[in-house]
């Protein structure tokens, strides 16, 4: 299993109404890609408080490297990608994104 994470920090304007939509977007690509096993996503809670501004994320957890991909080419990944990356603070500076394999 590929685990794909992705932080955001984004802009102060942009509501939470706004980025549970973008989230819900993940929920249309979820339908249409073969290999999604699932997904979450939401705003931190941590006790820690060390998010260093990353408010918001969203895991993808993918049954390979070629669920993966398919995911990361299909055309409404690219225009949510377009959109978060449009909302985050210094554009694409404003995301990070981690993909790690995990043994079963």
């Amino acid at each position: 299993m590929i685990r794909h994470i992705v932080l955001i920090k984004f802009k102060p304007e942009v509501s939470e109404a706004e980025i549970s939509e973008m989230f819900q977007e993940l929920r249309t690509i979820e339908a249409q890609v073969p290999g999604i096993l699932d997904i979450t996503s939401g705003r931190s809670e941590s006790p820690e408080k060390i998010e260093r501004g990353y408010m918001h994320g969203f895991v993808v957890d993918f049954e390979s490297w070629n669920a993966l991909e398919a995911y990361q080419t299909h055309p409404d990944h690219k225009a949510l990608g377009a959109r978060l990356v449009a909302n985050a603070i210094g554009g694409l500076d404003g995301i990070l994104v981690l993909d790690i394999p995990v043994a079963d």
